[in-house]
C-alpha cells in the first residue's frame, strides 16, 4: 500500500505500453546516462524505454497477468493489420520540469490503438483503471520526478542536439509488471 496525504491507495503493479527497436532504445537509454550524471536524475532507470498506452494501476488479486494476455489477445491482436503502423520521433520536449521525453508525434491511430488496448483491459479486470480524459500525447520518457528545478530548458538543449528525427515501428504491445520494484516486460504480442 502507498500512503498519499492520509488516504492508502494500492500498489500499482500494471501497465500497458509498446517497446522501441534496440538502436532507439540504445540511444534514449545513453540520454538517460547524461542526465544522471549531470543531474543526478535516477527515475528513469526502473522501466524499459516505451510509449504507455495504459498508465500504471493496480491489478486487483481476483484477476492475473493472464487475464490481461488473455483479453489482448482476444480483442485486440486480431486487428493487427489495422493498428500497426510507423511513428515518428521529432527530438526531445518537456512536460515542465516534471518530465523530458523524445517527443512522439501524436496520431489519431495511437489514439485508436490506446482505446483498443485499455477497452481490453478493462474487459478483463473491470474497474482496475480509467481512461484519461486528456488527448493523448504519445512520448517516451528520459527523465521525470527527480529532475531538479530550473535544469530542463539547459538539458533539453543538450538533447536536441542529437537532432533525434527519425520513424519506428508499432509493432507490439507489452504488458509490464511490477516486479521487487522495477518494471519488467511481462508479456509482449507483436502487431
Amino acid at each position: 500500500m502507498k500512503q498519499n496525504n492520509n488516504k492508502t491507495f494500492p500498489q500499482q503493479t500494471h501497465f500497458l505500453g509498446v517497446l522501441i527497436p534496440e538502436d532507439l532504445t540504445l540511444t534514449l537509454e545513453d540520454c538517460r546516462r547524461y542526465m544522471n550524471e549531470a543531474y543526478g536524475c535516477k527515475s528513469g532507470y526502473g522501466t524499459p524505454i516505451h510509449v504507455t498506452l495504459v498508465p500504471p494501476f493496480h491489478l486487483p488479486e481476483e484477476y492475473t497477468t493472464a487475464d490481461l494476455v488473455q483479453a489482448i489477445e482476444k480483442d485486440v491482436l486480431p486487428q493487427a493489420a489495422q493498428l500497426k503502423f510507423d511513428a515518428h520521433i521529432d527530438n526531445f520536449d518537456a512536460f515542465g520540469d516534471r518530465t523530458i521525453f523524445a517527443k512522439v508525434i501524436r496520431d489519431e491511430k495511437w489514439t485508436a490503438l490506446r482505446d483498443k488496448v485499455l477497452a481490453a483491459v478493462l474487459k478483463a479486470a473491470p474497474g482496475c483503471t480509467k481512461k484519461d480524459q486528456r488527448p493523448f500525447q504519445p512520448h517516451l520518457t528520459v527523465a521525470n520526478r527527480d529532475i531538479p528545478d530550473g535544469v530542463s530548458a539547459d538539458a533539453l538543449e543538450v538533447m536536441n542536439e542529437l537532432n533525434l528525427v527519425e520513424d519506428f515501428p508499432v509493432d507490439n504491445i507489452t504488458i509490464f509488471e511490477r516486479k521487487g520494484g522495477k518494471w519488467e516486460a511481462a508479456w509482449s504480442g507483436n502487431l
